[in-house]
Order: C-alpha cells, then sequence, then structure tokens
C-alpha cells in the first residue's frame, strides 16, 4: 500500500515544481492565480471526497481506490497534452484532485479494514509518512522531466505513477462491508465525536501550512538563489526533494513522540515550533543562502511531525462504523484549508510586492506560521471538551 501510494503522488505536486517558473511565464499569471491554479487539485479533492470516503462505508473500499488512481493518472496526463491557459490548467487540475481524493483517505480506509485488530497507530503512520516521500518524487521528477523535455512532459510522465497503485488494487483481496450504514453523507455522528473532530481541525491547519509552502518552495528557492547566490548544487531541485523527504521520518518519530509524551501535548509543540520557525524564516529571506536552507530544513522537520500524529488520533478517535465518514470530513477540512493556503499565499505574495520581493516572501511565511497556529486551539477545544464531559459522568 506504501507503495502503490507513492506511485499514486508522483503527479501531486507536478504543478507546483513548475508554476514559478514554467507555467506563470507561459500563461502570464500572477501570483494569486498561481496560488489558485494549484489550489484547483485540493478544491477538487474537497468536493469529492465526502461521497468517496464515506462511500466506503458501504462498498469495498479498494473499489473506490481503484478508480480513483486511475482518474488521477488520466487527468494529470491530460493536463500536460490539453492545459492552455488558466481556466483549463484549473478544470483539469481540478479533475486531477478529484481522482486523488479516491486515492488517499479510501486507501488508508482500504488498508485498516484489512489491518488486524489492536493499535494501528504504526501502521496508519506508515501509510501517512510514505506521502511525504511520494512527494519528494514527484518534485524530482517533474522538475528534472521539465527541465529536459519541457513541462507537458513532466505531466504525461508523473500521470503514469498511478498506475502502481491501480496493480496493487488487483492483487488485493476482496472484502465485504461488515456494517450496513443509513444515509451516504451522514456526518452528524462524526460532529458529535469532539475528540475526532479536534484532530481534524488540527489537521486543517497542517494542511493550510503543509500545502502552501508546497505550492511555494520551488518559487521561493528560486528568488534565494537570484538574489543571495546560492551555490549551484543546492539547486531548487535538491532543497524541494530533500524538504519533501525529510518529513517522511519526521512524521514517523512525530508519532513516537505522540505515543511516548501524550498526543495532543505532542502534537501542540510540534505546531508552535512551526509557527516560530516560519517566522524566522520569513525574517531572514534576506539572510546569505546557507542561512534560509538550514531554517528551511528545520522547516521540513516540524511541518509534517504532526501529520501522522494527527491522522492516527483521528483514526483512533472514529467509531469502527463510521470510520469512513469521519475520514471524509477529516480530509474534507484538510484539503479545503489546502486549497486556502495555496491561494492565501499567493494573494499575501501579490500584495507585498510579488515573487522577486523579499517583502512578499516574509508575508508569505507570515501567513503559514497564523494558519499552523491555529491547529493547538483546536486541540485546546476538544480536551476542553473531554474534560466537560468527563465531570459530567462523574
Amino acid at each position: 500500500m506504501c507503495l502503490g501510494q507513492i506511485g499514486n503522488l508522483l503527479p501531486h505536486v507536478a504543478l507546483s515544481a513548475n508554476l514559478a517558473q514554467h507555467l506563470m511565464p507561459a500563461w502570464g499569471m500572477s501570483a494569486a492565480e498561481g496560488g489558485l491554479l494549484a489550489s484547483g487539485y485540493a478544491f477538487g479533492y474537497m468536493l469529492a471526497v465526502p461521497v468517496l470516503t464515506t462511500l466506503t462505508d458501504r462498498i469495498d473500499a479498494r473499489l473506490v481506490l481503484l478508480c480513483g488512481s486511475i482518474v488521477s493518472g488520466l487527468a494529470t496526463i491530460a493536463f500536460g497534452l490539453f492545459a492552455v491557459g488558466f481556466w483549463s490548467g484549473v478544470v483539469i487540475w481540478s479533475l486531477a484532485g478529484l481522482g486523488f481524493a479516491g486515492a488517499y483517505m479510501p486507501g488508508l480506509k482500504a488498508l485498516t479494514d484489512r489491518l488486524p485488530a489492536g493499535n494501528t497507530s504504526r501502521a496508519v503512520t506508515l501509510y501517512t509518512s510514505s506521502f511525504s516521500l511520494g512527494v519528494g518524487l514527484s518534485f524530482l521528477v517533474a522538475q528534472l522531466v521539465a527541465e529536459h523535455w519541457g513541462w507537458r512532459a513532466a505531466f504525461v510522465v508523473t500521470g503514469i505513477g498511478p498506475a502502481v497503485m491501480a496493480v496493487v488494487c488487483l492483487a488485493m483481496e476482496e472484502r465485504r462491508s461488515e456494517h450496513k450504514p443509513g444515509r451516504l453523507l451522514n456526518f452528524k455522528p462524526v460532529f458529535a465525536n469532539r475528540e475526532a473532530l479536534g484532530y481534524i481541525f488540527g489537521y486543517g491547519a497542517h494542511c493550510f501550512e503543509l500545502y502552501g509552502v508546497r505550492t511555494w518552495l520551488v518559487g521561493f528557492w528560486a528568488y534565494v538563489t537570484a538574489h543571495q547566490g546560492a551555490p549551484s548544487w543546492m539547486s531548487p531541485v535538491v532543497v524541494s526533494v530533500v524538504f519533501a523527504v525529510i518529513s517522511m521520518p519526521a512524521s514517523i518519530l512525530g508519532n513516537e513522540a505522540a505515543l511516548k509524551f501524550g498526543r495532543h501535548r505532542a502534537i501542540t509543540a510540534v505546531m508552535i515550533a512551526s509557527a516560530s520557525v516560519a517566522v524566522l524564516i520569513g525574517l531572514n529571506v534576506a539572510a546569505p543562502a546557507w542561512v534560509v536552507a538550514l531554517l528551511l530544513l528545520a522547516y521540513g522537520l516540524t511541518v509534517p511531525a504532526d501529520s501522522g500524529a494527527l491522522t492516527a488520533g483521528m483514526s483512533a478517535a472514529a467509531t469502527r462504523e463510521h470510520r469512513g465518514a469521519t475520514l471524509a470530513l477529516h480530509s474534507t477540512v484538510g484539503f479545503g484549508l489546502s486549497a486556502a493556503g495555496a491561494w492565501g499565499t499567493g494573494v499575501a505574495l501579490d500584495v507585498a510586492g510579488g515573487p522577486q520581493s523579499a517583502a512578499g516572501w516574509m508575508l508569505v511565511f507570515i501567513v503559514l506560521a497564523g494558519g499552523i497556529a491555529m491547529g493547538p486551539l483546536a486541540l485546546l477545544w476538544s480536551r476542553a471538551g473531554e474534560t466537560k464531559s468527563a465531570i459530567a459522568a462523574k
């Protein structure tokens, strides 16, 4: 499943990897338009995931995963072949996000349905943390292919990746649903689960930050290279791949810290640290390239370190009969705020002077810091609810 997910993620940042250097100049887009184009993926995901993930409470998640993987791959290839401007790009890239909505959380459901009873925290964390490895590979392939054969070829090549998950699905044993749920989009039991909601809203803050920085990471480092003279080996390709790949061990270690020190405490500490590092980057965008690189390395560790713990916490808090609906709301909130992160940071970049302005990039990282700072508040809110329930029970 982890290998299949890496294949499914090959298209994931193909657009972000080519946005600032290829698509924005080619189509004459502003940073706000570029951010909105990138957010189309998350928007398509957000619209489809409530139906597709809750559907896994009715049918085998493997079937949803198979169809979603195929749509994601075909739409990515279509972007490379047929996108000719902002509007056609938004429509096709949103379809790719719609396909991924049938791939990521339904994939998690297909996995957890086949795990033995007991603590699934490490298995869930391994699956979610392999997301980062897939994103790193996506950054690498999309940029290298674009450098040699153009950005259109980058989308065509990365669009082949989801075929790996299709093969995994075909090899997976069939499993019938054990439950007979009522209405398809019944989120009432999920909204009644305050513990799960805390993790869901915290995940939304995490996604705002993560998608925002991934959308502009290549463009930001291109700015640093042009203005601070980074060495040739410290290219946007290297920086973006390292930033993504180190997310995998960071996410695993973050979950281990959650198991040892308490989930809420560990996640809150990581989020505060991440907001602090984002502010430091914003205040040092004009510093020497090696200083910015070290700060980005630290940011690459803090941004994903709460991801596995948040998703594992949500999965553990979800009732078994409503797990699909809980996963659906988790993804809807997460990718809805991902879209907001991509577009909001683009607007901030435009407002403060554009991609060639130090003030623009400073505001981008301040916005990211503000977004992740909302996470601890969500966890505090959910814990307050647990305390009230415990007092009422006594």
